[in-house]
């Protein structure tokens, strides 16, 4: 279930960078499992801010319990997760049946609204996946006025579509822009924080005469908005030969991006110049790192750790042999002195005697 939920996340890139958003991941399960038949998560950007499930049919807010909007806060929770409920189940009923399958299955959507960074009203999104597979997209235009889907397993007649337009125009758009206000104000010192990031360009040497491996990593950034490219030449290096490139969370709220570009052993003996840019909310102007990569570099970083590691051992070679050197001259001067000292003793036993 949970990998399906990753299915809808790529959908929340359409949210600008300086915008908000409010959005609810619902999930419908048709089967046996220890799970609820239908759960929602309530998310304000990349914050989690609510629960909802069919077990209690009630809104289970994270940071706080009280709130004077309470009852209003419920009804609306009831009119929307209630209405989420009826047409997942509906989804998966209909497309169960077209494509004949047993068992459990997972019929899913991301919905919610976007509020702009001038503070206007933005659109409202729609996201269907059965069993990790895009069925349905939908957008509802507040501007326009305009309803724009793709259905993958049904055309929408006018009487449809009439009536979505009217549920989003005054129920859902609303409903979520208020929703979305509300707590924004309530969790901006959480939201609208602004961290910069730390960027790193790391060389690493592959196994095998594999070539190097050149990585862009940005952590340590909030918001997760973050552009980041690598260049080679001044030219920004194509998408199919870089890797890496998700946006992945750290355990403190903030954020990381790595890419990567592995340059063969063939193109090391080529002089190219590769550097790292990125831009975030919460720089001024691009961060730019460059590297210098030549047929020299990767020889002379091999060579360098193995003198390094070659140093070391004779250092400590060399301490070793010392000591003992040391210690044997110690031990030899304190028997000599004890042969001294016992032929002394003996001299003058001997005088004692004559006398």
């Amino acid at each position: 279930m949970f990998v399906l939920v990753v299915f809808l996340l790529p959908c929340l890139k359409v949210v600008s960078a300086d915008s908000h958003s409010l959005m609810t991941f619902a999930t419908y399960i048709a089967g046996q499992t220890p799970f609820p038949e239908f759960s929602a998560v309530l998310m304000l950007d990349d914050v989690q801010i609510g629960y909802y499930d069919s077990n209690t049919w009630k809104l289970v807010y994270r940071s706080h319990n009280e709130s004077k909007y309470y009852d209003e806060e419920q009804s609306d929770a009831e009119t929307v997760f209630r209405v989420q409920y009826n047409e997942l189940k509906y989804l998966e009923s209909n497309y169960n049946d077209h494509l004949n399958h047993s068992g459990v299955h997972v019929t899913q959507r991301l919905a919610g609204c976007e509020l702009l960074n001038n503070d206007n009203p933005g659109p409202t999104h729609v996201w269907d996946a059965f069993d990790g597979q895009n069925i349905g997209e939908l957008t509802f235009d507040i501007e326009k006025k305009e309803i724009q889907n793709k259905l993958l397993w049904k055309t929408w007649d006018q009487a449809i579509q009439l009536r979505v337009k009217f549920l989003h125009q005054n129920v859902y758009h609303p409903i979520c822009i208020k929703t979305l206000r509300r707590f924004l104000n309530m969790e901006k010192n959480n939201v609208m924080r602004k961290v910069k990031p730390r960027v790193r360009l790391m060389r690493k040497m592959l196994p095998d005469s594999q070539g190097l491996q050149i990585s862009c990593l940005a952590t340590g950034f909030y918001p997760r908005h973050i552009n980041l490219t690598l260049f080679m030449d001044g030219q920004p290096v194509d998408d199919d030969q870089i890797t890496g490139g998700e946006i992945l969370p750290n355990g403190d709220g903030t954020y990381q991006m790595r890419k990567s570009l592995v340059i063969s052993e063939d193109k090391l003996h080529e002089e190219h110049k590769y550097n790292c840019t990125m831009q975030h909310l919460n720089l001024d102007n691009k961060l730019d790192i460059t590297s210098d990569v030549d047929e020299s570099d990767p020889g002379s970083f091999s060579l360098s750790v193995v003198i390094s590691v070659l140093v070391v051992f004779m250092c400590g070679a060399v301490l070793i042999i010392t000591a003992l050197i040391i210690w044997k001259k110690r031990r030899a001067t304190g028997r000599g002195s004890e042969t001294t000292q016992s032929d002394y003793s003996l001299a003058s036993s001997s005088a004692s005697d004559e006398k």
